[in-house]
């Protein structure tokens, strides 16, 4: 039985060990196919390269001008916080910058803004 086993494990390598008809044809067609590719993956990358080396010269002009808009936009209305140099002792009018609120806003809407903002900035939020 042992025979019988090792000859039928022989005869499996054996197909894959053996060489096809026109063999060397084949490698050579391989060879070429694979050449192409590499030429054509070559090309594709020194394609790239070019195209963002003009790119990136395109943009140093466009970059200058971004940089400039953005100056001229002024970061305070952007945001609805205030940003301001905090006196000594916090004054009503600053409290209600701060919050948003006016300075004459009653009891309600301040603790009401006031909440809102802890609730925002609280370390456990998310």
């Amino acid at each position: 039985m042992e025979g019988a086993g090792a000859s039928s494990e022989g005869l499996r390598y054996a197909e894959y060990a053996r060489a096809p008809t026109g063999a060397g044809r084949g490698q050579a067609e391989l060879d070429r196919g694979l050449a192409r590719t590499m030429i054509a993956v070559g090309l594709g990358v020194a394609t790239v390269a070019f195209a963002g080396r003009y790119a990136f010269h395109l943009w140093k002009p466009l970059e200058q001008t971004i940089t400039e808009t953005a100056k001229r936009i002024s970061t305070s209305s952007l945001s609805s916080y205030y940003k301001g140099g905090f006196e000594q002792k916090m004054s009503r009018r600053e409290a209600g910058l701060i919050l948003g609120v006016s300075p004459s806003a009653g009891k309600a809407k301040i603790r009401t803004a006031h909440r809102k903002i802890m609730i925002l900035n609280h370390p456990d939020k998310g």
